[in-house]
């Protein structure tokens, strides 16, 4: 069985969640089937744990296009390099069009994960304009003609049937997101820690993350406000979607250094080693999103050994454990598709005491963080989530 992955992210350029499900799948896929990879971005390793990888920079004459435009054009290309396949898996809408158009083509099943939805982060015309709507377009058309769509939470699971109501549900199933336990590890060496100006030996606080409206970055820096002096905050984030959030994070990001030390912010996508320090220096691991389908860094922290306070959204009530491996904090949302919390000073003062019952008991956040990594060992292995989805590519070929 020759299987094709479209993706725009893969090693050795990711940047989020979706970039890292991709890149831990692709690698047990190939110990089982033929599996080519198609990336956005030239320059690709040919080559990937034994899976052959072909890479596509945006096509000439849209160098200057709608980003949206772009994406849509580099899908196109892709469509003759799928023929022989078996069947074609697509993961984000970047990649979408590229597996409705090339299962049309070839006469193959196109599969996709669902790891965010359009309609769900309407902030998003922010940065594309109009190209917000082809996005959404192309997203749409997908999820309505797929074989299959793979959920990697039953909260992303309801989001799909919430946002295409005509979907079938019976051909939306849930596989979960995972982790390597046996990369992912607690850590020891500070250098890293030491060479951002980070001080171990503080109470922490921690987020990774990119700077997007999903992930409420600003909810954070608020509640970091009501935090007791002596606990440090470490924010490795990456740039932010638009200037205008940039501004709005500096600026509180300001407001902090100015009234307490110990306020750390690492810009930029760290490499894995650094970040695993700096996890697992944390006391707590702090992720306030007001729109997670799993929250794959999560599992991430869990694996550090550290403790999660997260809000009880999508897919993360799924992977945290109230109680055990961390806390979830409640959070009331607007239903218009933005996410916004109906009471945001309560959700900052939830999500500030979260934070503080856990700094305040480090037994109890040692406790948590040993039953969250035991828990990402059992419960969320890449080689059962490689089963999981053969499984759904076999029972669209049946």
């Amino acid at each position: 069985m020759r299987i094709d992955i479209v993706t725009k992210e893969f090693p050795p350029t990711i940047y989020g969640g979706a970039g890292v499900h991709v890149a831990e799948l692709s690698r047990v896929l190939a110990a089982r089937t033929e599996l080519h990879v198609h990336a956005f971005g030239e320059g690709r390793e040919p080559d990937y744990h034994g899976a052959e990888v072909s890479g596509y920079g945006v096509p000439g004459g849209l160098e200057d296009a709608n980003a949206a435009v772009q994406t849509l054009g580099t899908d196109l290309a892709i469509l003759g390099d799928l023929a022989g396949t078996d069947l074609v898996h697509t993961h984000t809408w970047y990649a979408n069009l590229a597996g409705h158009l090339g299962g049309l083509l070839h006469g193959v099943p196109h599969v996709l994960s669902a790891h965010s939805l359009e309609p769900l982060r309407p902030w998003k015309a922010e940065q594309l304009g109009g190209g917000y709507r082809l996005s959404s377009w192309a997203e749409a058309t997908a999820y309505h003609s797929a074989a299959a769509v793979i959920a990697v939470s039953e909260g992303m699971r309801r989001d799909i049937l919430s946002a295409y109501p005509d979907v079938d549900p019976g051909r939306v199933r849930v596989v979960h997101n995972g982790i390597d336990t046996a990369l992912w590890t607690p850590r020891e060496d500070t250098d890293a820690l030491e060479r951002h100006g980070v001080d171990p030996a503080r109470p922490t606080v921690a987020f990774v993350g990119r700077v997007t409206r999903q992930k409420g970055v600003p909810y954070l820096l608020r509640a970091a406000a009501r935090l007791d002096p002596s606990v440090q905050l470490v924010l490795c984030a990456g740039a932010a979607d638009t200037p205008e959030l940039a501004a709005e994070v500096n600026g509180l990001v300001r407001d902090l250094q100015a009234t307490r030390d110990g306020v750390v912010v690492i810009e930029g996508m760290l490499p894995r080693a650094e970040v695993m320090q700096v996890l697992s220096a944390a006391t707590v691991f702090a992720c306030p999103s007001i729109y997670e389908p799993l929250g794959i860094v999560n599992l991430e922290a869990m694996a550090c050994g550290t403790a999660v306070v997260a809000s009880a959204v999508g897919g993360i009530p799924e992977v945290v454990q109230d109680g055990i491996t961390g806390r979830l904090v409640p959070l009331e949302q607007a239903t218009d598709g933005t996410g916004t919390p109906l009471d945001e000073e309560r959700f900052v003062a939830d999500f500030a005491a979260a934070l503080t019952e856990v700094l305040e008991d480090p037994e109890g956040a040692a406790r948590m963080g040993r039953a969250g990594r035991q828990r990402a060992i059992e419960h969320f292995s890449w080689d059962s989530i490689a089963d999981r989805t053969l499984e759904v590519y076999r029972s669209v070929l049946a």
